[in-house]
């Protein structure tokens, strides 16, 4: 008996030691090999064909776009065998510079000088819309840059780079309509005017407005778009009450809703105005809101809602704020009058004039830059915004 149990013993040992000594089975990825691979060689010098090497011997392939940016023929590995950067830092340079995307070879991120260097292009150009009118008030249209000098900073601008008649610009119109309880009387038939106002000068195919109302706080009853019908819904939403949060609401306006739009090309924006000029809510000054607006390229209209016949503290700030910015104050004596307000604000928004000038002895320090736009002839009047501030760098 013991002779058989030692037979059995020695079975069972042979029998573990071969279990043990088998190939274990790997997973299935596309690069997962049964066996160990083979050390592999040296990589081939840059533009030599690849050899033969298997499959299994090879990072997989990258399958994003960036991938094909490489030197031609790379296997996606560096000489030490980490992976290669993407090239997008290159594709951004080529699309600064205007120039193709052309593969480009990585270099080794030991030395500076062979980093991929990014080529910012900064524009020194200045783009003012302006209005002309003649000593009646009639807007003077067909005028060209010889009738115009132009000043930046009190110095004549280096060059004019651009100038035309702009009378059909897409329009980006915000429409600001005091709710607070000093205009209840008379809201009716401002939104009935502000209604007509839109419909009349939105156009479809170019065109966008949106509508704010605001009391203690600015709201908006439609955002930005061309359905005319949508823009007096948001008016007809508005509904008086509360106190008047005037320099928020023209804040908010210019840098949530007009610095944000994201047209392409050149548009003109505007703020169309309507209260009586006070405020008390406001949590930013009057000169930051001119500040914003200013930076936003915005042209700010006025319509005071101020009927009693004199010029309140109200009034003047409708003023400051359309005198800054190259707009007009308008000052209806009954309010019948508003909707004259509005249609003589559609007619300036078509008969306007754009230059693109470069300022001369520009520094990118973020600063007040004075713009001042004269007529040759003395008998007109340009209107235009009072200055920017320089971007910073």
């Amino acid at each position: 008996m013991k002779d058989w149990l030692i037979v059995l013993a020695m079975a069972g040992l042979s029998w573990g030691l071969a279990a043990q000594n088998a190939p274990q089975q790997l997973p299935t990825a596309p690069s997962a090999t049964k066996f160990p691979p083979p050390q592999a060689a040296p990589p081939p010098a840059p533009g030599t064909p690849q050899s033969s090497t298997p499959a299994s011997a090879t990072a997989p392939a990258d399958p994003s776009p960036s991938a094909s940016a490489g030197t031609s023929g790379s296997s996606g590995l560096t000489p030490t065998g980490a992976p290669q950067a993407p090239a997008t830092e290159a594709a951004k340079s080529n699309a600064l510079t205007g120039s193709s995307a052309a593969p480009a070879k990585v270099e080794s991120a030991d030395n500076p000088e062979d980093q991929l260097t990014v080529i910012r292009k900064r524009v020194d150009e200045v783009n003012v819309v302006f209005t002309v009118t003649d000593k009646r008030g009639h807007f003077v249209k067909d005028l060209t840059q010889n009738d115009f000098k132009v000043y930046d900073d009190n110095k004549p601008a280096e060059n004019v780079r651009s100038f035309s008649r702009e009378t059909n610009l897409p329009l980006r119109v915000g429409l600001l309509i005091d709710a607070s309880n000093s205009v209840r009387d008379r809201f009716k038939f401002e939104q009935d005017a502000a209604i007509e106002f839109l419909s009349q000068i939105i156009q479809r195919i170019s065109d966008k407005a949106f509508v704010i109302g605001f009391d203690t706080t600015p709201e908006v009853t439609q955002d930005m778009t061309e359905d005319t019908e949508k823009l007096a819904h948001g008016v007809r939403m508005l509904r008086p009450g509360g106190g008047t949060a005037m320099y928020d609401a023209i804040y908010f306006a210019a840098r949530d809703k007009l610095m944000q739009d994201k047209a392409t090309g050149a548009t003109r924006r505007a703020i169309i105005l309507l209260s009586d000029g006070e405020d008390n809510q406001s949590r930013v000054s009057r000169e930051e809101a001119v500040e914003m607006a200013q930076r936003a390229e915005v042209i700010i209209y006025a319509i005071s809602t101020n009927t009693s016949g004199l010029k309140t503290r109200g009034d003047k700030i409708l003023e400051h704020f359309a005198d800054e910015t190259g707009g007009k104050a308008f000052f209806p004596f009954k309010i019948q009058d508003v909707a004259d307000a509005f249609s003589q604000i559609q007619d300036e928004l078509r008969s306007q004039y754009d230059v693109a000038y470069k300022p001369a002895d520009f520094l990118p320090n973020g600063k007040y830059r004075k713009i001042e736009i004269m007529a040759d002839n003395k008998k007109y009047k340009v209107r235009a915004r009072k200055g920017y501030y320089a971007p910073r760098q």
